[in-house]
Order: C-alpha cells, then sequence, then structure tokens
C-alpha cells in the first residue's frame, strides 16, 4: 500500500491538479441524480412486515448519510489553506451535497412508510479507522485517506443492504446510491492521482469487502 505523497512543485501544475480534482468532485455527483427518482413515489407493499423491514433498512443507510455528512464537514474546518487542502475541500463538500441528498430522500422515504426517520448525532466515532491508519485528522493528505475509507465502506454497505431490501424500486433506488458512494471513492483516489501519487484510479473491478484493501489508502 503506498502511504507517500509527491507534491508537484509547480504553481501551474498545482492549478491543474485542483481543477482536476473539482472536475472529478463534480461528475461524481452527477450519478447522486440517478435513480432516486424512483424512491419518491409510496412503494406498494403486499403486507406491513415487509414495509417495516425496508423502513428498518433505510433508517440504518440514513444513519451512515448522517455520519458522512458530519465527518465531511468536520474534517473541512481542519484542511489547510493551501492548494493541496482548498482542492481537497472542493471535494469533499461536493461528496457532502450527494449525501445530503441521499439524507434527504432516504428520510422522505422512511416516513412514507409510516416510521420514524433517524436523527443526526451531534458526533460520530471514527477512531477505529484512525487506529487502523487508514486515515487521520493530522495533514490534508490522510483526511482526504480518511475519507476515502469512509466512502468505500458506505458503497460495501449499500450493497450489503440493498440486497435485503423487498420492493424492487427502493433495490434500484439503493443501488444508485450505492454507485454513488463508490464513485466518490473514485474521485477521491482520482485526486491522490492528480496530485501525483502513482496508483491506479479503479483497483478492482468489485467494490466488496474482499477488494476493500485494495481502495483505501493507509498513512
Amino acid at each position: 500500500m503506498n502511504t507517500w505523497l509527491f507534491l508537484p512543485k509547480s504553481q501551474t501544475v498545482q492549478s491543474l491538479s485542483r481543477r482536476r480534482i473539482v472536475v472529478g468532485g463534480a461528475m461524481a455527483g452527477l450519478t447522486a441524480t440517478l435513480g432516486t427518482a424512483a424512491l419518491k413515489p409510496r412503494p406498494v407493499y403486499a403486507n406491513a412486515h415487509d414495509a417495516a423491514s425496508d423502513a428498518a433498512i433505510l433508517n440504518n443507510a440514513l444513519f451512515y448519510e448522517h455520519q458522512a455528512i458530519w465527518a465531511y464537514g468536520f474534517a473541512a474546518g481542519k484542511l489547510s489553506m493551501s492548494d493541496v487542502g482548498q482542492a481537497v475541500k472542493a471535494l469533499a463538500l461536493k461528496n457532502q451535497a450527494d449525501h445530503m441528498a441521499h439524507r434527504d430522500v432516504l428520510a422522505e422515504v422512511v416516513r412514507s412508510l409510516g416510521a420514524t426517520p433517524v436523527n443526526a448525532e451531534s458526533s460520530y466515532d471514527v477512531s477505529s479507522y484512525l487506529q487502523k491508519g487508514e486515515g487521520n485528522l493530522d495533514s490534508d493528505v490522510n483526511i482526504a485517506k480518511l475519507a476515502l475509507a469512509l466512502e468505500t465502506d458506505a458503497a460495501i454497505a449499500y450493497t450489503a443492504e440493498v440486497a435485503q431490501l423487498k420492493n424492487p424500486a427502493l433495490i434500484t433506488a439503493g443501488a444508485s446510491i450505492g454507485s454513488n458512494e463508490a464513485s466518490h471513492a473514485t474521485a477521491i483516489r482520482a485526486a491522490f492521482v492528480s496530485l501525483g501519487v502513482d496508483i491506479p484510479i479503479v483497483p478492482s473491478a468489485f467494490v466488496s469487502a474482499d477488494t476493500r484493501e485494495s481502495w483505501i489508502l493507509t498513512v
């Protein structure tokens, strides 16, 4: 696992890298609009048990959307004012905006199923990631690595959760959100490449628990 970063020394190269990072985030954000329309109408169920089951699954996904929104907001305040720090911040805010869109739609559907959406907490514990060296809050680079680990796990979690949903429309929409989480991870890896890190942008044909180590970057 690569744990180093070769930062461009030329201001011109830094500006180009920053533009690439922002464009990567914009492309990731585009996919957030795909599939969420399927979540808008109230899903139809044959029985109340299936509706309650899907509501519980979506509430679990909503919890992690709240966590992602908090994590990006918390980390953004710790990024430096350097070109790299501000480029990472621009990408982080674009990813955060996607998570906010996911949050709003998921909460709406949970309510439509007769359940109460889980509320956001004041803070979330990411110490397990820090302890494993899957990012940190001590530098722009390590904050980006932490975001990468969180997005990778979000993509993996959606794959597992979507398989348990009962309603076909929700399965389709949930899979779309999961693919958006994977695009976030891809955009972050592309940002590292634009800053001179020699890694593949897409390291595996799958985003799963089995391939997780190939997606994340350790400190």
